[in-house]
């Protein structure tokens, strides 16, 4: 089987870095895009893995379309390139907790399944605040301080606001998904959601946090629901260990690196180079797991 690993970065080039070390395989071919806000692109050194840096880059904004956009890029880029078992969508700051002759394994065993993770409870509210109302300035979401965001903000939630009142409601008829947007998906999918390319740009512009809507909406409605790794555990069926706290991804500590080891993810987000001691204590772990096995 042979992969493809798909990493949108624009910052920690060490743990980019270490994250590339670890994906360094035969079996895997590596697709990165840099932000086009990144100033200087760092060398990239692999041995066995082929790596692609897009030429096309984007100014990725949290919260924008341009997720979306990025997303399917490196989706379309890995398709043109050859057909591939699985795609990973990983960022720069996440890292395999397994090995590759275990990932490799797993997905081997279940080839078929898409690990994609689905939001349980009532997400009605939240999905048609994101996707079913317009949004006014979409690259602009982060922007906190100044008269600028002030004014920015202020129209935004009136804009929001008037659409309530008039009962502006758009995609009325389509049923929306949503969970994490880091997911393990097959080339059938990717095939999938590359036909449906004009139709999701189109869908989803001026809408809000998009990327993790998109992916599972496409999936839901389709043959693909069936093949779902786990519909009732989202960080089982992506196979993602993230930790959120405040509704924010919190950085692994060095405490946690058995938890992450002996959990049943295969891989984990975030790092930084503040705790890059935790990348080398995982991949370490990871090493003497292999030679124990080996024994």
């Amino acid at each position: 089987m042979k992969h493809a690993y798909l990493i949108l970065t624009h910052d920690e080039p060490e743990v980019l870095q270490l994250l590339l070390q670890a994906l360094d395989d035969y079996r895997n071919d590596v697709f990165i895009h840099f932000d086009r806000k990144c100033e200087v692109v760092p060398e990239i050194i692999t041995d066995k893995s082929k790596v692609f840096i897009l030429e096309d880059r984007l100014d990725v904004r949290w919260g924008d379309q341009s997720l979306v956009e990025v997303e399917m890029l490196l989706f379309e880029r890995a398709y043109q390139r050859q057909e591939y078992s699985y795609y990973h969508l990983l960022s720069g700051v996440d890292m395999p907790i397994k090995s590759q002759d275990y990932i490799h394994s797993f997905f081997e065993e279940h080839k078929g399944k898409e690990f994609i993770g689905f939001t349980q409870g009532d997400t009605d509210a939240e999905i048609t605040r994101k996707v079913r109302r317009y949004h006014a300035f979409p690259k602009e979401f982060r922007l906190k301080n100044g008269v600028r965001a002030f004014f920015m903000k202020a129209i935004r939630k009136i804009f929001l606001e008037l659409q309530v009142v008039f009962r502006i409601k758009r995609h009325s008829s389509i049923v929306f998904k949503k969970g994490t947007n880091w997911v393990s998906v097959s080339n059938d999918l990717v095939e999938l959601l590359l036909s449906k390319k004009r139709e999701i740009q189109k869908m989803y512009t001026y809408s809000f946090c998009a990327d993790e809507i998109f992916i599972q909406t496409i999936c839901w409605n389709s043959k693909f629901k069936d093949r779902v790794y786990d519909l009732e555990n989202s960080r089982n069926s992506s196979k993602r260990m993230i930790r959120w706290k405040n509704n924010e991804i919190k950085d692994w500590n060095k405490e946690d690196v058995v938890f992450l080891l002996k959990s049943t993810g295969l891989f984990a987000r975030k790092f930084s180079k503040r705790t890059i001691e935790v990348v080398h204590a995982i991949q370490q772990g990871i090493q003497l797991e292999e030679e124990d096995y080996d024994c």
